[in-house]
């Protein structure tokens, strides 16, 4: 597999974010002060709740279809790869991992076959829409990691996603889960989210490597990040981190992620999280203390392992 050198671009954008002028200036300056190769597209899937069996992505709360488009058909001018990921979240802020339901269907009780099929649904949606514009990946879902035990329903649904989109088709687990993952073989590549603790990559390479290597399937980081602030290095994933600005942190905890992974031959690339829409100004970089890092030293960083890195490694 090309390797990746990739950022998710404007993930969960609202209605008209990507018609903006801004949009587009943004998407320039990520290939242009970055050097990517690779976006990833988030469409946002809202249910009410974790036991809701409703998936809602035609409000205002998703990019609509025609925008969404016209953003895949200008990175690709720019020779970018686009993957497409439709996630799903809840309205009242839970995070989806924890989507869950009994695993027997029950009378009167919210059900798993219900949910798979509003699931099925969008995810079918926006593989038609890769399939169309030629995207180089589609990814079924992000981190729902209360439902990766329903092995049955995940091999039906990638299974569906076959029948409308013909490139290569991957999953984003969680941290922490990819050897908890038993339906590796249905996909093309295994993907994860590389939030790991600045001290512990190593023992988690270790552990993800075996994976890897169990199912013989490419493997790369389809989110990865920490935020410039105090402490977020031993707990990248948590973005609710309280703490002043340290973008030498930040920077650090990048430094040694992209030094621990590419020693590593297995690992076939990065996607960064995140690249905003609209960008603060550059002088209020040494201010932000999220997982941001235009304008912050995290961004050179970046940019100079991506450049160390054939893209056919």
């Amino acid at each position: 597999m090309k390797f990746i050198k990739g950022f998710t671009f404007a993930p969960f954008a609202k209605r008209g974010s990507y018609m903006r002028k801004e949009a587009y200036k943004s998407l320039d300056n990520l290939v242009e002060r970055v050097g990517v190769n690779f976006i990833i597209l988030v469409p946002n899937g809202l249910q009410d709740t974790p036991q809701s069996e409703e998936i809602c992505y035609t409000s205002n709360s998703t990019v609509s279809d025609e925008e969404l488009e016209a953003m895949i058909y200008y990175a690709k001018k720019k020779g970018l790869r686009v993957a497409l990921k439709p996630t799903a979240n809840c309205k009242n802020g839970t995070w989806r991992a924890h989507i869950n339901f009994f695993d027997e269907d029950v009378h009167c009780e919210p059900k798993w076959s219900k949910w798979f099929e509003a699931y099925t649904a969008f995810q079918l949606h926006y593989a038609s829409l890769a399939e169309k514009t030629g995207c180089e990946m589609f990814i079924a879902g992000c981190e729902m990691v209360m439902s990766e035990r329903r092995e049955r329903e995940w091999r039906k649904l990638i299974s569906d996603i076959r029948d409308v989109y013909h490139g290569a088709v991957t999953y984003n687990t969680d941290k922490y889960q990819e050897h908890n993952v038993k339906w590796w073989d249905c996909v093309d590549v295994i993907s994860s989210s590389g939030y790991y603790p600045l001290n512990d990559w190593e023992r988690q390479l270790d552990r993800i490597e075996a994976v890897v290597h169990k199912f013989n399937k490419p493997f790369f980081f389809a989110e990865a990040g920490c935020m410039s602030t105090q402490g977020s290095s031993a707990v990248p994933n948590d973005w609710n981190m309280e703490g002043d600005v340290d973008l030498k942190e930040q920077a650090e905890w990048y430094e040694t992620m992209l030094k621990a992974c590419l020693r590593r031959k297995w690992i076939s690339g990065f996607v960064m999280w995140d690249w905003a829409s609209n960008q603060y100004s550059l002088n209020r970089a040494e201010s932000n203390k999220g997982y941001d890092v235009y304008g912050k030293p995290a961004e050179k960083v970046i940019r100079k392992y991506y450049d160390m890195v054939v893209a056919d490694r």
